[in-house]
């Protein structure tokens, strides 16, 4: 089973978003096998962001997600990757398809909501970052047999 992780940043937070951002996603079908407030600190932030550092915006990506605190969810189910970054919207919330997230909440570029792994490969290495193997649960939810093939 494919799992991501999704990054409620700080204006999510703020903005008293983070039940419905999460509500969403749990709607699909995915199941949380992990989650946790916090403040990250800069270190895990340029890990985070290293394949930005050379960017110009890198910066301003790292003092954002550092200004405040943020919900890291770890997510599991089926192809939930792809699905997550779609439910998510365009990177820039004035592209974003109405009904995405950053189409319906989203106010600027720089302050978007709302990160996902944008492969499979780039999932494992960030969930590494904001989660032992241990802070994972694996179970199973009785209604599986109906949402999964």
């Amino acid at each position: 089973m494919e799992r991501t992780l999704v990054l409620l940043k700080p204006d999510s937070v703020q903005r008293n978003l983070s039940g419905e951002l999460i509500n969403r996603i749990e709607k699909i079908g995915f199941k949380i096998i992990g989650l946790k407030l916090m403040i990250l600190d800069q270190t895990k932030a340029n890990e985070h962001y290293k394949e930005h550092k050379l960017k110009p915006f890198f910066n301003d990506l790292v003092s954002f997600i550092t200004s405040g605190p943020i919900i890291a969810i770890a997510f599991q189910g089926p192809d939930c990757v792809k699905k997550i970054r779609n439910i998510m919207g365009s990177t820039n919330p004035s592209e974003a398809s109405p009904g995405s997230i950053r189409g319906d909440f989203g106010i600027s570029l720089s302050m978007n909501l709302i990160h996902g792994s944008d492969s499979v490969e780039s999932a494992k290495r960030e969930l590494k970052i904001f989660f032992e193997e241990s802070e994972l649960v694996d179970y199973n939810k009785n209604v599986d047999k109906w949402i999964l093939e």
